[in-house]
């Protein structure tokens, strides 16, 4: 199969789609691989070294989508690539379907089939390719939000940690999943007094076990949250429901009775936030302020990080990209119902339940196409 790695074009994205280590896998089974020209500037790889791995290094996206039949991104394809879409690809990459309309019909209307790494399951139940971006971008959530809390970017003007004399910001995570495991990590690291809402009573106690008196925990109601939030520094929003709409658990009347020059960081802001008053932002501008709090919602926040982000995806992504590759998808994701579940759009059906069940469209049944 013949394996295209365009260059990211989202604002402020440097990661890449394949490593050069990953090349030579794709490689070593007997595929072809085309990236284009300083797609991998971002983490430090150089054209030669994609090169010296097996690829063939073209000067355009046009002819990466133009041969490719498996095309390999970070990010959810912007409008023009979409419009290269052919329905004899696949596309495997992150898509976040459900708060983005305009790219669902573009998807649906290009025929190819459609692999979203953060709907692919795992034996454990969890999502494996979405797990080493969420552990990134949970870190992340902590210091950005720390960043934040200074007056000079419109916070309460706090040290995270406090000193010696002088109490520590309180940190309320929303959800207490991979997000907001390694943001509670990062949080208690740097000396803050940690609270973790969290519907899940045996999530909460693996918490406890991890961090011990770190950390406090705190069943998810409405009331919950309006109290924590409302007596929180810095609040980080990280909770997921797998293919779907994140949940609104911050209303903006909740703002009025935060502290002014508080912080919210909104990792959900993929599945289109976890609050009334989030809307994507970029790491050219990441912050907006509504009613006195500081909103941080940029989409890519782990393309920052971008080298440390590329390799963490790519030992994700390589065992599931080289089964599609070495079997075609269909076949693929008919002996892998892990990779069955990462399949949201085909041959211009929707296939996902979540991403159908958001956006309005019929789900059609994956075995109709597979067999």
């Amino acid at each position: 199969m013949l394996i295209g790695v365009p260059k990211e074009i989202k604002n402020h994205e440097y990661r890449v789609g394949l490593t050069p280590q990953a090349v030579g896998e794709y490689v070593r089974h007997g595929h072809k691989v085309v990236v284009e020209k300083n797609a991998g500037a971002g983490i430090g790889c150089s054209d030669q070294d994609y090169e010296n791995a097996g690829a063939t290094v073209v000067q355009t996206a046009a002819e990466i989508f133009a041969k490719a039949e498996m095309i390999v991104k970070v990010k959810e394809p912007q409008a023009n690539e979409r419009k290269l879409l052919r329905a004899d690809q696949i596309l495997y990459t992150y898509l976040h379907l459900a708060p983005d309309p305009e790219q669902a019909k573009d998807l649906i209307a290009s025929g190819a089939a459609c692999i979203a790494y953060e709907t692919v399951t795992s034996a454990r139940g969890g999502l494996p390719l979405l797990a080493p971006m969420s552990q990134v971008a949970g870190r992340m959530s902590v210091q950005s939000g720390a960043h934040c809390l200074e007056k000079r970017q419109g916070g309460r003007g706090l040290l995270l940690g406090g000193v010696p004399g002088v109490a520590p910001a309180k940190v309320v995570i929303l959800g207490g999943g991979v997000v907001g495991t390694n943001a509670a990590a990062i949080a208690i690291g740097m000396g803050g007094d940690v609270t973790v809402i969290e519907r899940s009573i045996d999530r909460m106690e693996e918490l406890i076990a991890r961090f011990g008196l770190g950390i406090k925990t705190l069943y998810s109601t409405k009331s919950a949250i309006e109290e924590e939030c409302a007596a929180a520094d810095l609040v980080i929003g990280g909770v997921l429901i797998p293919g779907a709409a994140a949940p609104k658990l911050v209303t903006r009347a909740m703002l009025k009775d935060w502290k002014p020059g508080a912080v919210f960081v909104d990792v959900a802001i993929d599945q289109g936030g976890c609050a009334e008053t989030s809307h994507a932002t970029t790491h050219a501008d990441p912050t907006y302020i509504v009613e006195g709090i500081v909103h941080y919602c940029v989409a890519n926040m782990p393309g920052a990080v971008a080298r440390t982000s590329t390799y963490a995806l790519n030992n994700a992504t390589l065992p599931f990209g080289l089964a599609l590759a070495d079997k075609g998808w269909k076949r693929a994701v008919k002996e892998d119902r892990h990779l069955r579940a990462g399949l949201n759009v085909a041959e211009g059906n929707v296939t996902h339940p979540a991403v159908a069940e958001a956006l309005g469209y019929q789900l059609f049944e994956v075995e109709k196409l597979v067999g």
